[in-house]
């Protein structure tokens, strides 16, 4: 790697921390009408951000990327017209800076106050997603961080088109275009150089599959709020309704395969396999679900393979799934322990008890009892967008929204108080 590129992306990270004061000293009014005026300019410009993802559909088509890349990796008219309305409905929220979390004096009549504000600079790790590009940029600017983004060489041409776009937009604005950032070197070492810059970047976030994740985790000097790749499970109960458990089930694995809020392995209880086996295996069929079983799945499923080892911890992101049958909820949470990712994992029973017992037991991001798990995205759970869905347990955890992207200040205001 060059000196030009190490100093274009410590130079870029430096533009974003002095953009950083600007924002913290607006108005939430003031970032609002920027946000609706990037979902205008994305609204209207979508033509030349469409053309530029060709280009990284036609070369990725080239290299061999599967199915479920290339669904990450596409946009449409309609994909960039969710982007802008992903940003009017952040404009809705409630700005979670500038909040007095808690106010009291002391004896000494000190008076204290804890009060959220913006992390400051975020840098941002991602694979083949453009989305990721606009909803990561509403919620910094919105809760008033700047942002560095870097994503994949995979869209990277879509990538700096979105950006160009969204730069023309912010000049328009109170929020200086400098607040966001974007790497268009494809070199690793640009990435690397993300991880030490702990003087410019206040937090990191990655955003893509496991390799990525562990890498940034791994290697990273700077703060980390390490985002899971999703093998999620769904638990049919023997106390499981028969139509909430296929439509639940297929609408997890098949509404968008390639997400990781899809469901990768279907836990089924024995007594429900057996009454109700035929309605699966018609479901399977007609919706293209490929089985990778357990010895007592593969009797019940006409074509399914015998599951190995790694199909237990495999995120597809296909319409494969494994299944795994089991006698009692304790060897369902038992596999869950064993190969869950801490992201999304679903029980469908209609015992109360039984549903309250996994619930409290699955150690997990996000937990449903009859419901899908493609609910675990901001979006979805009314954030208006997401920067990520954290599988850790500090700081933040789950579909990260605003909240996350703030911290907090002790402010002390005396009258001339020394100790």
């Amino acid at each position: 790697m060059t000196v030009i590129n190490k100093m274009n992306v410590e130079e870029r990270a430096i533009q974003a921390k002095k953009a950083a004061k600007t924002l913290s000293l607006l108005k939430t009014e003031e970032k609002n009408a920027a946000l609706l005026t990037l979902a205008d300019v994305l609204d209207t410009e979508y033509e030349s951000i469409l053309t530029a993802n060709k280009a990284d559909l036609e070369k990725g088509s080239n290299k061999g990327y599967d199915a479920a890349y290339i669904d990450r990796l596409t946009l449409t008219k309609e994909r960039v017209e969710e982007f802008a309305q992903g940003l009017r409905d952040v404009a809705k929220l409630e700005d979670p800076t500038g909040i007095v979390d808690s106010d009291w004096t002391l004896d000494n009549q000190l008076n204290v106050q804890k009060v959220t504000v913006p992390l400051g600079v975020i840098g941002m790790i991602y694979e083949a997603r453009p989305n990721v590009t606009v909803d990561a940029t509403g919620l910094a600017l919105k809760s008033g961080n700047a942002i560095v983004l870097k994503g994949g060489s995979s869209a990277i041409t879509s990538n700096k088109q979105i950006v160009e776009v969204m730069h023309r937009g912010l000049e328009k604005t109170k929020i200086p275009k400098e607040a966001v950032q974007f790497i268009d070197s494809t070199d690793r070492e640009a990435t690397q150089q993300l991880f030490t810059m702990k003087q410019h970047i206040d937090v990191l976030i990655p955003r893509g599959g496991g390799s990525l994740i562990q890498a940034v985790v791994n290697n990273a000097t700077v703060p980390v709020l390490e985002t899971g790749v999703g093998n999620c499970h769904i638990y049919i109960d023997a106390e499981a309704d028969v139509e909430k458990a296929l439509a639940i089930l297929v609408n997890a694995k098949t509404d968008r395969p390639a997400v990781c809020n899809a469901v990768e392995t279907a836990i089924i209880h024995k007594d429900w396999l057996e009454t109700n086996k035929d309605a699966l295996i018609q479901a399977f069929n007609e919706n293209n679900i490929n089985v990778h079983g357990d010895e007592a799945a593969v009797q019940v499923f006409p074509g399914a393979v015998l599951a190995r080892e790694d199909d237990w911890a495999n995120e597809y992101l296909s319409r494969d799934i494994a299944v795994k049958t089991v006698n009692h909820l304790d060897n369902a949470i038992d596999h869950i322990d064993t190969y869950g990712t801490k992201h999304s994992e679903a029980i469908i029973t209609e015992n109360v008890q039984t549903a309250e017992t996994f619930m409290k037991l699955v150690d997990a991001a996000a937990l449903y009892h009859n419901a899908s798990t493609r609910f675990t995205d901001g979006g979805a759970l009314g954030f208006g967008a997401e920067i990520g869905i954290s599988t850790q347990k500090l700081h933040a955890r789950g579909p990260m929204g605003l909240p996350a992207l703030s911290t907090i200040k002790y402010m002390m205001n005396g009258n001339g108080q020394i100790r």
